[in-house]
């Protein structure tokens, strides 16, 4: 990512989409992009929220408590399904955050080639939800989601919120 998370979305644009400048400006000092691994189980989902929940308040990120609620709920759900539906073909999962001047990004990477689709609720179901619970959140928010694949055949499940200073709301 040449425009260092500065991009006017919340994936910032390649290379080819921006503007040439001779330096990338400063990034502030929240900025970054964080990744680690966890096994699929069950222990892994309160261990990843805890981890996302202690890296953006121990790098100062300007959120809202709500906008932190929201993301933590989202990585729960993101996580609990890899380990639910994907842990057979992918006995470890990747949690990434990126934070950048304007938005923050949560993801999990499996090596499931599976990909999910949020489906219409169906209310005699018990479960499935979770995919429904994060692209509204995520919708909420003001914010995007998707699923990607991976090279390596696998899947990438993120989602992006602005970053709104705390003092906003």
């Amino acid at each position: 990512m040449d425009d260092q998370g500065r991009g006017p979305g919340p994936r910032p644009a390649g290379a080819a989409d921006a503007p040439y400048e001779a330096s990338p400006p400063d990034p502030l000092p929240y900025e970054g992009v964080w990744r680690f691994t966890a096994p699929a189980a069950d222990s892994s989902v309160p261990q990843a929220r805890h981890a996302v929940r202690d890296l953006l308040y121990r790098q100062g990120v300007p959120a809202s408590d709500d906008l932190v609620q929201g993301l933590l709920l989202i990585v729960s759900e993101l996580v609990t399904n890899a380990v639910k539906h994907a842990a057979l073909l992918s006995p470890m999962l990747a949690v990434e955050v990126a934070v950048g001047a304007e938005w923050v990004r949560v993801s999990v990477e499996d090596n499931h080639p599976y990909r999910p689709t949020a489906l219409e609720a169906d209310h005699a179901q018990v479960g499935g939800r979770g995919l429904l619970l994060v692209r509204e959140i995520t919708r909420e928010a003001g914010g995007v989601c998707d699923v990607e694949h991976t090279a390596s055949g696998g899947k990438v499940i993120w989602a992006a919120l602005p970053l709104k200073p705390a003092s906003l709301h």
